[in-house]
């Protein structure tokens, strides 16, 4: 049974693992939130030392079909965009392998004409001859689609459901194939059958109320660690930060419901991993990675060619699904417009020294194609 069958039955919430989760999403005093923060870096140190993954975004097209409110690539955005050629994309990639970054994601709007299966496969097999571990996050695929780039290299995917409440999802997305709410939500089964070996899951946090956010993303996870159990999986819980079009939350996620939902899945789920963005400030992140995170970005761009400058002659603006040329005034500067503004600006060494200052151990490279079987 896919998710998207399992999502329409009533039982879904009614596993043990489901209740507890629950249970801990309601109020907590100070007393209990500390009580759960012991028990869950106490399960974390068990299962994942004191190690600490970092990895960094590598954004290769800011073309999409989709309208999606909430989202700066937004196909009806009169933003500046670009998609990086292979050779740029390889620019960008040693600029962050320069930076001691061996763990890359691949991130796309969704665009066919601009971001095709073999252009998606050509930049893993450029990028894998130095770069071990590269995961995508683009739009959903087929499974024979998601071969190519398997075959080049690729072992993760990511995909957010941005929202489980199917009538905030359909207002949000208008226009494109991401109206489909249950060919997303499939789309990490489709990716496992391809043989992606990591599946990276998420709620946009701030689109519906956060407690049915979380359970539902909990319910996808028990899922997946039941039905895809040959791949590991990793969580995240982005808050909306500022982009083009000026969408604001409908709904409020503040520090405390951050943590509390942090605590729940280590306690419910201590073998899956919890990824950390930059959208989070310095000093929040700070506080966080002790709690249950394993895994998070630094010195992150979420624009094409943020690293290097790489395409800024070719930026534009796109029309009817047509690039229009934008001519710059006299001594300005284009540059791609970003996905989403991030919070925390530190550069990915000044991260790695806090972590080591907080006991905790960066690790830049986790994975090797000679650790797989021949």
């Amino acid at each position: 049974m896919s998710f998207s069958e399992a999502f329409r039955d009533p039982a879904l919430l009614n596993s043990r693992v489901l209740q507890r989760f629950a249970a801990l999403l309601q109020p907590k005093t100070g007393a209990e939130l500390e009580t759960m923060a012991h028990e869950a870096e106490a399960l974390t140190r068990q299962f994942f030392g004191r190690t600490m993954r970092l990895f960094a975004p590598l954004y290769l097209s800011n073309e999409c079909v989709n309208i999606c409110k909430y989202c700066g690539f937004s196909r009806d955005n009169p933003i500046l965009r670009v998609t990086l050629s292979v050779d740029q994309v390889e620019a960008e990639a040693r600029h962050l392998w320069e930076q001691g970054f061996r763990n890359v994601l691949l991130v796309a709007g969704e665009h066919p004409k601009f971001v095709s299966t073999d252009y998606l496969a050509q930049c893993v097999a450029r990028l894998r001859e130095f770069i071990p571990a590269i995961s995508l996050e683009v739009g959903p695929m087929e499974t024979i689609d998601y071969l190519p780039a398997v075959q080049a290299g690729a072992e993760g995917l990511v995909v957010y459901q941005e929202t489980y409440n199917r009538a905030a999802y359909a207002e949000l997305h208008t226009a494109g194939p991401k109206k489909d709410f249950d060919w997303r939500l499939d789309c990490p089964e489709r990716a496992y059958a391809a043989g992606f070996r990591r599946l990276g899951l998420g709620a946009l946090f701030g689109l519906a109320p956060w407690e049915e956010e979380a359970l539902h993303l909990a319910a996808h996870v028990d899922h997946l660690l039941r039905h895809c159990w040959k791949s590991s999986v990793t969580v995240s819980l982005p808050r909306l930060r500022p982009a083009a079009g000026s969408f604001e939350p409908t709904h409020d996620f503040n520090d405390r419901a951050l943590v509390q939902v942090i605590l729940a899945l280590r306690l419910c789920f201590p073998q899956v991993g919890i990824v950390l963005s930059t959208r989070e400030t310095p000093a929040l992140r700070d506080r966080l990675v002790r709690l249950g995170i394993t895994m998070m970005s630094a010195g992150s761009h979420t624009e094409p060619g943020g690293y290097t400058g790489a395409g800024e002659e070719s930026i534009h603006q796109t029309q009817r699904g047509k690039a229009v040329a934008v001519i710059a005034s006299e001594g300005e500067h284009l540059t791609a417009t970003e996905q989403f503004a991030i919070a925390d600006e530190r550069s990915p060494a000044e991260v790695s020294a806090r972590l080591r200052e907080l006991g905790l151990e960066p690790v830049w490279k986790d994975w090797d194609a000679a650790l797989a079987p021949v």
